[in-house]
C-alpha cells in the first residue's frame, strides 16, 4: 500500500507518495479559493488509485488563512462572570511603541457576542461559587440562539478544575445541539486568562473552517475509493488523525513549515549535518528555524494576527519574502518586498497568468538566476519579458534599470532573510556559523548561499528535489500528542513527589488518548518542566530524563534548572533565592521506523550550458547545468546555476558545489 503526503502551499500543491516503486513526487498549481481541489488535482496528477493509498497524510494553512482572514465561524463566547472585557483588555505590551495609531489586534469574539455565567473555581481548584444551570441556562440558551456556528468555553482557572466546563458544555449539546463547543481545558491546560482566552477562542472560531474542509477531504477520498487512515501534520511536528486536528484544530496552525523542518531534519541527517538552520522559501514567505543534534528548537508561544497562541510547537520565524512577494516603493520612497504576496492567482508576472506587479521570482529570472527556458514545477514556462515590464515602473522611479532595482530586490530579500534567521540563532545564544543551511522550497536554494556568506556560514546543504520537501516531512514525521498541566510547585523536598505524581497523570492522559485515537505502537515519553525563580515574569524550559523520574531529587531538579538558566542568561543559580515549578510538560511520540530517502526523481543528464547572470552590478559569466550531471564528488564552482525538477539553486562566486551519496547537494564556500 502507498502512504501519500499532500501539502498546500500558496502556490503549489506538493505530493510524496511512497510505495513499491520507491519515491515519487508530484507539483500542481494551488487553488487558492478551494485548497481541497489543489490536493485531489495532485492526486490525480500522481496516477495513483485510491484503493491502493493505505495512509493520506496532509499539511494545510486552512486553520491559519482562516484566521488571517477572519474568515470562521459566527463565534459566541462565555467566560466567568466579571470577566467579559478579558480578550479586550489583552496585555499592557505594545508591540510598535513608536505607532502613534498603534491598536490592539482585534480579538475573534466581539464583546457583544461574549456572555457571562455566574461560577468561580479558585486558583487551586475548589469550587467557591458552583455553576447553577437551573438558573442561568434560560437567559443563556436566548443568547446563544443568535445564529452562531460555534460556542468558546472559558472559565476562570478551568485549568485547574474542569467540571464547570464540562457542565456547562454538556449543557449546551443538549439543549442547542448544532452548536459546535470548544472548552479551555480541552485546548490547552496552562494558565495565563488572556493567553488561554485567545487560544479557546481561536481553536474555535476556526473550527467550522477546519471541520467542514477535512470532512471534504475524506468525503472526496472515499467516494473515490479511499478506504485507508488520513491523518495531519501539527505545529509540534507530528501527525494525528484528521479527527483529533477537527476537535482542536489549532494544533495544526503551522503544520506546512513544521513539515518542512522535519523533513529537512531527516534528509540533512542521512549526511551527517545534524545541527542545521532551515530556510523554507515558498510562494508566500519565507520560514526559518533552529535544529540541534537532529532536533529543532521548540516555542512555547506564538502569534497569529497578533493574537497571543500558547501551544507547543516547533520554533519558526516567519516573514513575507517568498517567490511571489511583492517589490514595492514606501511612503518614503525607501525599497521594500513583502509581505503582500501575488500568490498563485495571479502569481509573479512571469507566470504568464495576468500579474503586473513585480516580485522575487521576477528578479531571480530578469537577473538570470532563474532561467527562462526553466520550467517550474515540469511545466510552467516563464515570461521575461513580462518581468522585464513588471519592474520597469518601479525601477523608473528609482532612476535604475529594471535589472539592476531586481538585483536590488533580491539583494534586500537576502537581509531580511539574514534578520530573520539571527532571531532563531543569534537572539537565542546560538551561532549561526557552527551550522549547516538546509534551504528548500521553490525559491529557498536561490537565496541559501548569499544568506549564508552574510552569517559567516561555511556549508549549505540543499535536499534533492527541494520543492517538496514539506510533503516529504509529511509522511516522515513521528505519530505525536502533548500534553500540558500546570501545578504551581515549590522546589522543595516535597517537590520530587509533585513531579512524580503529575507526570505520572500526564503519562496516563496521553496513554488514553493514544488509545482513544487508535494510535498504534510502542510509545516513547519525553517530559520538561517549566521552572523560573520565583517572581520571575516568564518560565524556562527543563528537560527531565524520563529513565530518572523514579529517583529524582530536589538537587538534581535545581541542578538542570540552573544549567538551563545560565545557558540562556549567562548566569545560573542565584544564592537564596527561592525557585518554582510552574507547568509541567509531557509527549508521547510513536516513531516512523524506517522510511525511504528522498532520492532525485529525475536523473535525465542534459549538457551544461555557458549562460550570464547579474551579480552584484553586472553580468558575469555562469554554468547552467542540471543537477542530474553533477555526479557524486564533482566539484562546480560558481558562479552556477543547478536545475532539478522543483527548484533552482544558485551557487555564486566563490562558492562550490558537489552531489553526495545521498543525492544531497553540498555547497561550500572557498576559503
Amino acid at each position: 500500500m502507498y502512504r501519500v503526503g499532500v501539502e498546500i502551499g500558496g502556490t503549489f500543491t506538493d505530493l510524496v507518495a511512497f510505495g513499491p516503486d520507491g519515491v515519487s513526487i508530484r507539483k500542481v498549481p494551488s487553488v487558492p479559493a478551494r485548497p481541497d481541489e489543489g490536493a485531489f488535482a495532485a492526486l490525480a496528477a500522481s496516477g495513483l488509485a485510491l484503493d491502493g493509498i493505505g495512509e493520506f497524510v496532509h499539511g494545510s494553512t486552512v486553520a491559519t488563512n482562516a484566521v488571517l482572514e477572519r474568515k470562521g465561524g459566527r463565534l459566541a463566547f462565555i467566560v466567568t462572570e466579571g470577566f467579559r472585557d478579558i480578550l479586550l483588555l489583552q496585555r499592557h505590551d505594545r508591540t510598535r511603541i513608536f505607532d502613534l495609531f498603534y491598536k490592539k489586534p482585534e480579538p475573534l469574539a466581539a464583546r457583544a457576542d461574549t456572555f457571562t455565567v455566574a461560577e468561580r473555581i479558585t486558583g487551586d481548584g475548589q469550587v467557591l461559587a458552583p455553576l447553577d444551570l437551573a438558573a442561568v441556562g434560560p437567559a443563556l440558551k436566548a443568547q446563544l440562539s443568535g445564529g452562531y456556528d460555534a460556542v468558546a468555553i472559558c472559565l476562570l482557572n478551568g485549568f485547574l478544575n474542569p467540571a464547570h466546563e464540562q457542565a456547562l458544555a454538556a449543557w449546551i449539546a443538549a439543549e442547542l445541539p448544532e452548536l459546535r463547543v470548544t472548552c479551555s481545558h480541552r485546548v490547552t491546560g496552562e494558565f495565563r486568562e488572556y493567553e488561554r482566552a485567545t487560544a479557546t477562542t481561536m481553536s474555535a472560531f476556526v473550527q467550522p473552517v477546519v471541520d467542514g474542509y477535512l470532512g471534504r477531504i475524506e468525503d472526496g477520498l472515499t467516494a473515490a475509493g479511499f478506504t485507508g487512515r488520513c491523518t495531519m501534520m501539527q505545529s509540534n511536528g507530528g501527525r494525528v488523525p484528521f479527527r483529533a486536528i477537527r476537535d482542536n484544530p489549532i494544533t495544526a496552525l503551522l503544520s506546512g513549515p513544521a513539515a518542512g523542518v522535519t523533513g529537512a531534519v531527516k534528509q540533512a541527517g542521512l549526511s551527517g549535518f545534524k545541527d542545521i538552520i532551515t530556510l523554507d522559501i515558498g510562494g508566500t514567505s519565507a520560514d526559518v528555524a533552529l535544529v540541534r543534534d537532529g532536533k529543532p528548537d521548540w516555542a512555547r508561544e506564538t502569534k497569529i494576527d497578533g493574537l497571543p497562541i500558547r501551544m507547543p510547537m516547533v520554533d519558526i520565524v516567519t516573514i513575507g519574502a517568498g517567490g511571489g512577494s511583492i517589490v514595492w516603493a514606501d511612503d518614503g520612497g525607501m525599497l521594500r518586498v513583502g509581505p503582500e504576496s501575488a500568490g498563485a492567482a495571479p502569481g509573479p508576472a512571469c507566470y504568464g497568468k495576468g500579474g503586473t506587479r513585480p516580485t522575487l521570482t521576477d528578479a531571480h529570472v530578469l537577473c538570470g538566476r532563474l532561467p527562462a527556458a526553466a520550467r517550474l514545477a515540469g511545466h510552467l514556462s516563464l515570461d521575461a519579458a513580462a518581468a522585464a515590464a513588471a519592474f520597469a515602473p518601479i525601477a523608473a522611479g528609482f532612476g535604475r534599470d529594471p535589472i539592476g532595482l531586481a538585483e536590488d530586490a533580491s539583494r534586500l530579500a537576502d537581509g531580511n532573510i539574514v534578520a530573520a534567521i539571527r532571531l532563531v540563532s543569534t537572539e537565542r545564544g546560538r551561532d549561526p556559523r557552527e551550522f549547516a543551511l538546509v534551504p528548500y522550497g521553490g525559491a529557498g536554494p536561490l537565496h541559501a548561499a548569499r544568506v549564508a556568506d552574510a552569517l559567516g556560514v561555511s556549508t549549505v546543504v540543499v535536499p534533492p528535489d527541494p520543492g517538496v520537501i514539506s510533503a516529504y516531512g509529511l509522511l516522515v514525521a513521528d505519530q505525536m500528542l502533548d500534553e500540558t498541566r500546570t501545578r504551581r510547585t515549590p522546589l522543595d523536598d516535597k517537590a520530587p513527589d509533585a513531579v512524580r505524581e503529575t507526570f505520572a497523570g500526564l503519562h496516563a492522559r496521553l496513554t488514553e488518548r493514544a488509545a482513544e485515537l487508535g494510535l498504534e505502537g510502542t510509545p516513547d515519553f519525553e517530559f520538561s518542566l517549566d521552572m523560573r525563580y520565583v517572581g520571575q515574569a516568564y518560565e524556562i524550559d527543563v528537560a527531565v530524563d524520563p529513565a530518572t523520574i523514579d529517583r529524582l531529587d530536589t538537587a538534581t531538579i535545581a541542578s538542570g534548572f540552573a544549567a538551563a538558566h545560565k545557558r540562556i542568561y549567562e548566569h545560573g543559580a542565584v544564592k537564596g533565592k527561592a525557585v518554582e515549578i510552574v507547568s509541567y510538560r509531557a509527549r508521547l511520540r510513536l516513531p516512523q521506523g524506517d522510511v525511504p530517502a528522498l532520492r532525485l526523481s529525475d536523473r535525465t543528464v542534459e549538457p551544461a550550458e555557458a549562460i550570464q547572470v547579474f551579480e552584484g552590478d553586472r553580468w558575469v559569466d555562469a554554468t547552467r547545468v542540471g543537477r542530474p550531471a553533477l555526479a557524486s564528488g564533482a566539484a562546480l564552482a560558481g558562479p552556477a546555476v543547478v536545475t532539478d525538477t522543483t527548484a533552482t539553486t544558485y551557487v555564486p562566486p566563490g562558492w562550490t558545489a558537489t552531489t553526495d551519496a545521498h543525492d544531497n547537494l553540498i555547497l561550500r564556500r572557498s576559503a
